[in-house]
């Protein structure tokens, strides 16, 4: 079997552009369509369909790529499982993570375990809870931070518990207040994640009863962070994105008390490689330890 010609149907599908995969596998677009042609030609069907606008999953693609997902998983396990028996700790890890995550974690874990495993490539994916959870399901990633509770089918590995602050302008009329009550999110504007990434600011509104008073609505964090400063509104964020970032901006503990718990997950059963779970291991371990520096 020929596993290039479906890691370049994957590379097509998450790029949507056979240019923009041609790029990504450094080779040429006609050797994309040439790859594609022939994977068609042995399936018996089209995956793809080709419009100016790009190109998408046909129904028959659809229905075929968990299958070929699940085919690719299970091909990187078993490199990285023999390269582990022969000792060259080699393969792919694939992560999904979302921003404070990405800024403020990830960076120092990869550099731990490159030192250590140089051989071992990583492939990064950012996103939200929602993308990541998608990410997981269909088999795009290895592993996955999340937050907890994870309905998820993989294990899943707290790792730590995270404040929510508010987060308001340095001339709001809060600036004395000591802590900041989440009532008054019903009357103050509110900057908002889009509903499926909003879990954390979400939880804490309804655990409270209270309704905000929503005027914009984006999926990007430092958007929401810009805006603030801006004086266009409050918003709700955890302390880990906000970390460095205090210069302009007033953040306050909410009353009552809010906390979101981040935890990774690892593909359920045998889906996940030796390198994968190794690279687990290094990111409890940093964690723990910048946990450790942070209370002395």
């Amino acid at each position: 079997m020929n596993l290039t010609k479906y890691k370049t149907l994957v590379a097509v599908v998450e790029q949507g552009s056979l240019t923009q995969a041609a790029r990504q596998m450094n080779v040429t677009q006609s050797a994309v369509s040439h790859t594609l042609d022939s994977l068609e030609k042995d399936l018996g069907f089209a995956v793809l369909k080709r419009s100016r606008a790009g190109v998408s999953l046909t129904g028959e693609g659809e229905r075929l790529m968990p299958a070929v997902r699940s085919l690719l998983s299970s091909a990187e396990q078993l490199e990285q499982t023999a390269s582990s028996i022969r000792g060259l700790d080699t393969g792919t890890v694939r992560i999904g993570a979302f921003t404070s995550v990405a800024v403020h974690w990830l960076p120092g874990v990869l550099k731990e375990f490159q030192n250590d495993y140089p051989n071992v490539d990583f492939r990064l994916l950012n996103g939200d809870y929602h993308d990541v959870e998608e990410w997981l399901s269909d088999g795009s990633i290895d592993i996955g931070f999340v937050n907890v509770p994870c309905t998820l089918d993989c294990e899943c590995i707290p790792l730590m518990e995270d404040r929510l602050l508010a987060i308001l302008p340095l001339d709001s009329r809060f600036a004395s207040y000591p802590k900041f009550p989440l009532v008054e999110c019903e009357t103050e504007p509110f900057i908002s994640l889009l509903k499926s990434s909003d879990h954390d600011a979400r939880r804490a509104l309804e655990a409270a009863g209270v309704k905000p008073n929503v005027r914009f609505y984006t999926k990007d964090d430092y958007a929401i962070i810009a805006m603030v400063e801006q004086g266009l509104g409050m918003s709700i964020m955890p302390e880990l994105l906000l970390k460095g970032r205090h210069d302009r901006l007033l953040t306050l503990p909410l009353i009552p008390e809010a906390r979101r718990t981040i935890g990774i997950a690892i593909a359920a059963g045998s889906r996940a490689g030796p390198a994968t779970r190794r690279f687990a291991d290094y990111v409890v371990r940093y964690v723990k330890e910048q946990a450790t520096l942070q209370a002395g």
